[in-house]
């Protein structure tokens, strides 16, 4: 008994140690900072084997809000990668969106534009909720927000918004971690795809992975660093091979790893997209 309380103690312990490291490695590093334009700005960082004992490699564009407009970019029963869908577009920034149908192409998850619904949810067995249909991002007036679902049925055709894309899961609601799945899906490694909300900032994330330069992260992980940035609100979108950043002017930032090459040119096919377009001037 003393044996197994004594390992217990000493795994919380290092536990502890690993999570004040891995802190210290986020918040220390030295990024590489560009601005695009007034108010936007680029950070990308690689890790060499010193965040959460993996190599990592993060880009986050970090929007301050005021002025900024956010949209989504969509197809209803088609794919286009995520660098076409900002070009038509004449974006400032973009990253890929929501789950899809892989096969026949459209959102697997609920999406609204401009008031219209483009896509409703793919049905799962049993009536169940897919974990990407539990909550949403909302862009109302250029702006963003988001939504955790009440339970129940027709929740996402209330939202106020005109503009809703359901996503998730939600890693931070309302300055709280809330993620709780334990299935593979958030347990395991992947590139990762995530928006976060801060204090009058609007930060859209990748993080790299399937790549010796870069591991990717599980949600947990994914959720650790959203709170490393001070986020009251983070929720993620699809990753693995959709996660894709493209920024005007550079073209994709990140490494997409569908050609499984440590390139900028490996990007996925996708439904949907977060789209930063230019700000409403006035007059």
């Amino acid at each position: 008994m003393k044996k197994l309380l004594l390992f217990f103690l000493l795994s919380v312990v290092t536990g502890s140690i690993y999570a004040q490291t891995d802190s210290l490695a986020f918040t220390q590093a030295k990024w590489n900072t560009s601005r695009i334009k007034h108010g936007v700005k680029l950070k990308q960082c690689q890790f060499e084997n010193n965040l959460f004992g993996s190599n990592q490699f993060i880009s986050i564009l970090e929007i301050k809000n005021k002025n900024k407009q956010f949209s989504i970019g969509f197809e209803h029963k088609a794919l286009r990668r995520t660098s076409d869908f900002a070009a038509s577009a004449n974006a400032l920034a973009a990253i890929n969106g929501t789950f899809f149908d892989v096969k026949n192409g459209g959102s697997a998850d609920f999406i609204k534009v401009n008031g219209q619904i483009i896509n409703e949810n793919k049905p799962y067995p049993l009536g169940q909720r897919a974990r990407h249909q539990q909550a949403a991002l909302l862009i109302s007036n250029g702006k963003m927000s988001m939504a955790k679902w009440d339970g129940s049925a027709n929740w996402e055709h209330n939202l106020p918004a005109e503009n809703v894309m359901l996503t998730g899961p939600l890693l931070i609601y309302r300055d709280s971690a809330v993620l709780t799945d334990t299935a593979a899906f958030a347990r395991y490694r992947n590139p990762r795809t995530a928006i976060a909300l801060a204090k009058n900032k609007v930060l859209l994330i990748t993080v790299d992975g399937r790549n010796e330069h870069a591991a990717g992260m599980s949600l947990y992980e994914l959720e650790k660093l959203s709170r490393w940035l001070h986020a009251s609100f983070a929720i993620n979108l699809d990753g693995g091979g959709s996660t894709t950043m493209w920024v005007k002017g550079r073209g994709v930032v990140n490494h997409p790893s569908d050609n499984k090459k440590w390139d900028n040119q490996g990007e996925r096919k996708v439904a949907n997209v977060i789209l930063l377009t230019p700000e409403k001037t006035t007059k």
